[in-house]
């Protein structure tokens, strides 16, 4: 018998959530774990489980969908009660869903969506984190020609984003105000790939550019690069994640806003939410857990966390938060916004 089937029936009989917790172990299973924002993700989750009493297991599938589905395989060849998965590729996941399933093994879809009613999907309201983008480089950019570079295509994700970016723009769009001369998908939302996307478009438009809806801070930097690279450094350009390096950059005056989506809190939420899981409770009955439709009409239970906007005008919320040190936050900058004037 699998310990989670162990746990939900000590429930029955009245074991504490404490005690069991204390025979838990829970696997994550991440995409690509050489993103910068993906560290503090883990810290959170670990954190969250040794509180819990859990033990922690994990996989880097290094953006190879096929290596995933080893991965989870390993994490639950390792005994794993729970499964918190980062999909690289939303169809991809779907045989590690089942292999969790058949051993009774709840699965957290972390962050990106798994479009498997058998999974949790935990993430931030990614559609309104697209609107936040489009609308601060609109309101610094209201006319002129721009650029979308968009997450992967593998990762539901990038189309939440972008449909949250078209709403906030369409009305620009269909007088005429804004033009969009390139858009494209980021294999692997990888910052060189972005890059070139970003300089592709560059040459196709002859530097025609005045603004630049980017969908995460890896793709911003990579765009950012490809615009310093032709002198065009500060038309605006926006992120997502709060990653170190992007808020930097809006000290700096090279990016307009990062939408910051406070993994820390993220992390400690999927953890409690696998132990919670593994300890028999269902799905709906997870505090904050709502029913939702995801855009294939699949019937998903989720949860969705707040996020907040970063640009110039609040940079100190991450200061005081102590997401970055101040002296991090802003390195190599001469007279900026605060708290770095």
């Amino acid at each position: 018998m699998h310990k989670s089937v162990i746990a939900a029936a000590a429930m029955v009989v009245g074991f504490s959530s404490a005690a069991l917790a204390q025979d838990l172990t829970v696997g994550v299973s991440w995409s690509n774990f050489q993103e910068e924002r993906w560290k503090t993700d883990e810290a959170a989750i670990v954190a969250a489980l040794e509180s819990a009493g859990a033990d922690y297991i994990s996989t880097d599938a290094q953006s190879s969908s096929s290596k995933q589905l080893s991965d989870v395989e390993s994490l639950i060849a390792q005994g794993a009660d729970a499964l918190i998965i980062l999909a690289q590729d939303a169809d991809a996941i779907t045989p590690a869903v089942s292999a969790a399933a058949n051993e009774g093994i709840p699965v957290v879809g972390y962050d990106r969506l798994i479009d498997d009613p058998r999974a949790f999907y935990l993430t931030f309201d990614n559609v309104e984190v697209g609107r936040m983008q489009a609308r601060a480089v609109f309101e610094e950019q209201p006319t002129g020609n721009y650029v979308m570079i968009k997450g992967s295509s593998q990762d539901p994700n990038a189309d939440f984003l972008r449909a949250g970016q078209q709403e906030v723009l369409q009305d620009a769009i269909d007088s005429g105000d804004i033009n969009i001369v390139g858009e494209a998908y980021t294999d692997g939302w990888l910052p060189a790939n972005a890059q070139r996307n970003m300089e592709q478009i560059l040459t196709a438009s002859d530097n025609e550019v005045d603004a630049v809806v980017a969908s995460n801070d890896g793709t911003a930097g990579g765009a950012v690069a490809a615009l310093t690279a032709q002198g065009m450094e500060g038309i605006p350009v926006s992120g997502q994640d709060g990653d170190h390096a992007a808020l930097n950059r809006i000290a700096r005056g090279t990016q307009t806003v990062s939408v910051w989506k406070d993994a820390r809190d993220l992390g400690r939420e999927a953890a409690e939410i696998a132990v919670s899981m593994a300890e028999g409770t269902a799905m709906l009955d997870i505090d904050g857990a709502e029913s939702w439709t995801s855009p294939s009409g699949t019937e998903l239970t989720a949860k969705f966390l707040e996020p907040v906007p970063v640009t110039a005008d609040n940079l100190e919320v991450v200061v005081d938060a102590g997401w970055i040190e101040q002296e991090a936050l802003c390195q190599g900058v001469e007279n900026g916004p605060a708290p770095c004037d």
